[in-house]
């Protein structure tokens, strides 16, 4: 991946005094933070050894809690599920950043052969969340041994359930962003990513990830022998002929430029080789890049899966269940993310990425409410090729974990020049 230039993209020189704020007040912050990365990288395998799925992490919760004893922070735990949320104040009045790492794994049975690999079978940090709250937790310190310096707060969301199961939705509705005593004025995440050059930061301003959508359709016929299918309603030609319409749905309802991907990735029917069931059912996943053509592709799903099955004598029952809305990065903040990623990491280590991704997160939510920014942090595994690197979500990921004190100074960088007016007032 050759993502183009910063100039390449016209993006705005909005935040001056950001690049500034960050090169004067701090020029050893990658030091410091390779100074805290021993503990962080600790964090991590033992997050890693102990991987947990959904809203409800308690061993994970407690290595959050242990980890951020005596930072001398306001420590808050989820109602519902097991979040923390820990708020830095500064000695000085000023606006609140919000920084954010996600905690839970995946059902995926590890294959790395690391010496710290899961010991719970069939889960497995294959996102790389591990490293977000490991990153994050050193962030804290970064900034704790900072506190004289910061005019306003910083609010570190740690956060459950976000493969599928809208964790930081349920932490804005406990009041997440109202953690400080005001509304957060900005946010930012990281996000590894190991088919990126280790230590090199990518993220690009408006839409970055998709919108991503869950669709189950029934299609109901009726059953017989198998000898005879001339006495039945065959429900399982009609299924394929539906998943045939829906992907040329896609390519001729819809321009190039307007990006999407319907994946049938299920299709079940039939008990015996001897019988026509009465039912067949297909699932799937819809991705967008905009609420509007999310919304089309909603009701268009219904009309080709009811009218495929209509013109068979059958009947065909589509239900979409929505997912994580679009991931939109601000304009302004996206570049000041950049400038100031440059100042930490070195030229030419931050640029904008080349295309978007048509992968989801639940940062998205956080993004609608609060301007703010997602990043790529590249973590390729030493002795690898980005393209070659077993990629997220593989039971074979991995990364590299010198990049981790990359991840710590970035966060901190952000919050400390964001807090020192490097990116006021961002489009909203």
């Amino acid at each position: 991946m050759t993502p183009p230039s910063r100039a390449s993209q016209g993006a705005p020189d909005a935040v001056p005094s950001g690049q500034a704020a960050v090169a004067t007040a701090e020029p050893a912050l990658l030091d410091d933070a390779r100074r805290l990365a021993p503990g962080a990288v600790a964090l991590r395998r033992a997050l890693h050894e102990s991987p947990e799925l959904g809203l409800d992490l308690p061993a994970t919760q407690r290595l959050v809690l242990g980890a951020l004893d005596g930072l001398g922070l306001e420590i808050l735990t989820g109602r519902t599920l097991s979040s923390v949320t820990a708020v830095l104040t500064g000695p000085a009045d000023g606006p609140t950043i919000l920084l954010r790492a996600d905690m839970d794994a995946l059902p995926v049975t590890e294959q790395t052969g690391l010496p710290f690999a899961s010991r719970t079978p069939g889960l497995m940090h294959a996102c790389g969340h591990d490293a977000h709250t490991a990153m994050l937790v050193g962030a804290a310190r970064l900034l704790a041994e900072r506190r004289e310096r910061i005019a306003g707060r910083v609010v570190f969301m740690f956060q459950p359930g976000e493969e599928g199961n809208h964790g930081a939705r349920h932490m804005m509705e406990e009041g997440v962003l109202e953690a400080s005593g005001r509304r957060a004025d900005a946010a930012f995440a990281l996000h590894v990513h190991p088919n990126l050059p280790a230590g090199e930061l990518r993220l690009r301003p408006g839409p970055q990830l998709a919108a991503s959508d869950r669709f189950r359709i029934l299609v109901r016929g009726r059953g017989g022998h198998a000898s005879a299918p001339y006495t039945t309603c065959d429900p399982v030609p009609v299924a394929c002929e539906i998943v045939l319409a829906l992907q040329t749905m896609i390519t001729r309802s819809l321009s190039v430029d307007d990006k999407a991907v319907l994946s049938v990735t299920r299709l079940t029917a039939g008990t015996a080789a001897g019988i026509i069931p009465d039912t067949a059912e297909l699932g799937g996943t819809l991705r967008t890049l905009s609420e509007p053509t999310r919304q089309r592709l909603h009701e268009m799903i219904s009309r080709v899966a009811e009218g495929v099955a209509a013109a068979h004598g059958a009947e065909a029952e589509a239900t979409v269940e929505p997912g994580y809305p679009v991931t939109v990065n601000d304009p302004r903040f996206t570049d000041f993310v950049l400038r100031t990623a440059e100042v930490v990491l070195g030229a030419g280590r931050a640029d904008v990425l080349a295309a978007t991704q048509m992968t989801a997160e639940d940062f998205s939510y956080v993004l609608r409410a609060v301007p703010g920014a997602l990043a790529f942090l590249g973590v390729c595994p030493p002795g690898r090729e980005p393209h070659e690197a077993p990629s997220l979500h593989s039971s074979r990921m991995d990364l590299d974990e010198d990049v981790i004190a990359s991840g710590i100074a970035c966060h901190a960088a952000v919050a400390l020049a964001f807090l020192a007016g490097g990116a006021r007032d961002p489009a909203p």
